[in-house]
């Protein structure tokens, strides 16, 4: 049985899969927000001890502040933040996607090299993505991170572990998964489809503030949707 932290995650996913970079002020704000609170439960263990607050008290206003800092920074520098989401997509795509091919054959300091180079090089490509290509860098982006969540993928309790043993490696999952590919594909053509039919328009016409930032070009509808 799915719980409440769970279930939100599984809901919050869904709605980044599906129609996140149509309401780009939502899905980035949202995407700042989830990214926020998992870096404020991974360095939560940090902190305890420091301040006589108890520990679960303490990582719960850890993860809000987290989450709060990230969905503000988000709202308020969203191309900045579409930016840095493309680098961070890409950086965890160069480096546990593409740099295990290149680096499996190599040990020691080369193999090393050869995933710092991987991981280096998928945050320039995500971050030159994020900058030319807005429009499709969120849909990449949010599809992914949402299909990693609704798919449970990624769970609260690999945060847990990850928290636990101060290392990613508990975040890290089968890219390859079923559930996850459907959820990705089908989210990531969803949201082609919302662009393509013109139905953006009619969603950010529902949804007040969205008019503020919406990707609704590559390049040239950037500075039309900046401009509305």
């Amino acid at each position: 049985m799915l719980s409440p932290l769970t279930g939100g995650l599984v809901l919050a996913g869904l709605a980044l899969a599906f129609v996140g970079a149509a309401v780009s002020v939502y899905a980035v704000t949202l995407t700042g927000l989830l990214v926020g609170a998992g870096a404020g439960y991974l360095f939560a263990p940090n902190v305890v001890g420091l301040i006589a607050v108890d520990g679960a008290v303490l990582t719960a206003g850890v993860v809000g502040v987290g989450g709060l800092l990230g969905g503000f920074l988000a709202y308020a520098g969203l191309s900045f933040a579409v930016l840095g989401i493309g680098a961070v997509v890409g950086g965890f795509a160069g480096r546990f996607a593409v740099g295990p091919f290149y680096a499996a054959d190599a040990a020691g300091i080369e193999g090393t090299a050869l995933l710092v180079g991987a991981t280096l090089a998928g945050v320039a490509v995500g971050a030159l993505f994020g900058f030319v290509l807005t429009r499709t860098t969120l849909v990449v982006s949010t599809a992914l991170i949402g299909a990693a969540f609704a798919s449970r993928s990624l769970t609260p309790a690999d945060f847990e572990a990850a928290a636990a043993e101060t290392t990613v490696q508990p975040l890290l999952f089968d890219l390859s998964a079923p559930a996850f590919l459907a959820v990705f594909v089908l989210g990531a053509l969803s949201q082609l489809g919302l662009f393509r039919f013109g139905y953006v328009t009619k969603l950010v016409g529902l949804l007040p503030g969205a008019r503020r930032w919406t990707a609704d070009d590559d390049r040239d509808g950037d500075a039309d949707a900046k401009g509305a």
